[in-house]
């Protein structure tokens, strides 16, 4: 959780490139909660994979980082912030394909 007046983030990205199929998804809910972030992740049937990462802006700034790389055996050609706000999740979660 964020400690009281530290700044919060939300922020939803999509992500381009070989994202599909290598296990994208599982290692973004992984790293998100190491980072005690909340929001969701999902397949998108272009082929992108779409986010939303919530919590201390530090952490989401780094979850953006290791996003911009991926998991082992993926190529991220794109990460483009779609938009950002305040949000409230709790928990991370892998969503259905949309």
């Amino acid at each position: 959780m964020t400690p009281p007046g530290k700044a919060r983030k939300c922020i939803h990205v999509r992500i381009e490139g070989r994202v599909q199929g290598v296990g994208f998804r599982a290692w973004t809910e992984t790293e998100a909660k190491a980072l005690e972030l909340a929001g969701w992740v999902r397949n998108r049937r272009d082929g992108s994979v779409e986010a939303v990462f919530q919590g201390e802006e530090d952490a989401v700034k780094a979850m953006l980082d290791l996003c911009r790389a991926g998991p082992h055996g993926a190529r991220v050609d794109r990460l483009e912030v779609v938009g950002e706000g305040t949000g409230a999740f709790r928990g991370f979660s892998v969503l259905p394909t949309a």
